[in-house]
């Protein structure tokens, strides 16, 4: 039996640690832009993070059997580490106190905290096995900027221009994130969109979808005013289409899909960054 802390490490292994800790990184950018008070920003951010932890854990514990199946040593709940009842267990726990830490932030913010993580469990449960794989992460992404102004004492929905960059992200995040095991999945039944469309293809369209979540970000602030657009902005938006194009150039070249992934991560990095150093206003 391992000992707790080696449970642990397991678990935060299985947690697919590096999108998580972008997805968190996006929520306390976003909570920062949308100028949440520091309790408040600190919830958010505690909240996202344990909801992301019971996606990524739950999907490890999902995929168990198709992990064995193609020998994914570098998966804990597969190679032993960590039993499946005790990853159940702990994405259980991770969910309920996402949801929980949630609540104190309005039902606004509840509700859509709610939907986000239904619909990344869909992903996990088998809705990733279908042409429709993408819809999923074009919903939670969505959907994810109003997180941040729905927590806010004035709760809204966050712009229609922020709605527009979250699904093109997502879309981009989904199309990109599976081509480090496309051969180990067609190999066990999945076939998803990116696994239709090919890796080379997936990645180039991944580019684009990056490249609009920029164009949004950079107009939708001044309401399209490209003249109101700072110098910031600009600097911003040319590293973020910059990085696409380098993503789109290396997939086509047949680089590593992990070093595709990671780019488009830097991507949604660049582009919190960039509300939170322009100000720009999310809300609707």
């Amino acid at each position: 039996m391992s000992s707790p802390p080696a449970v642990a490490r397991g678990l935060w292994r299985s947690s697919h640690p590096g999108p998580t800790c972008v997805v968190t990184a996006l929520a306390l950018a976003l909570g920062v832009a949308a100028g949440l008070e520091p309790w408040r920003l600190a919830l958010l951010t505690v909240a996202v993070l344990l909801g992301q932890l019971s996606v990524g854990i739950s999907n490890d514990a999902l995929d168990v059997e198709r992990d064995r199946a193609v020998g994914r040593s570098d998966k804990p709940i597969a190679r032993g580490d960590v039993s499946v009842r005790v990853a159940w267990i702990a994405a259980a726990v991770c969910l309920a106190l996402a949801l929980a830490l949630s609540a104190p932030l309005g039902i606004g913010m509840l509700a859509a905290h709610a939907v986000t993580l239904a619909s990344a469990w869909t992903y996990n449960a088998g809705l990733k096995a279908t042409v429709f794989s993408i819809v999923p992460f074009l919903l939670s992404f969505g959907l994810f900027p109003s997180l941040a102004t729905l927590a806010a004492a004035d709760a809204r929905v966050a712009a229609a221009w922020a709605w527009v960059a979250g699904a093109t992200l997502g879309a981009a995040v989904h199309l990109t994130n599976v081509l480090p095991d496309l051969e180990d999945d067609r190999r066990t039944g999945i076939r998803g969109l990116p696994h239709r469309l090919g890796g080379r293809s997936a990645a180039v369209v991944a580019a684009v979808g990056v490249a609009a979540g920029a164009v949004a970000v950079l107009l939708g602030p001044p309401q399209l005013r490209i003249a109101a657009v700072s110098p910031l902005s600009w600097a911003f938006f040319a590293a973020v289409v910059v990085v696409a194009a380098v993503s789109a150039v290396l997939a086509l070249r047949g680089a590593p899909g992990r070093m595709v992934f990671r780019l488009v991560m830097l991507s949604a990095l660049l582009l919190a960054a960039q509300l939170v150093a322009t100000g720009g206003a999310l809300a609707a």
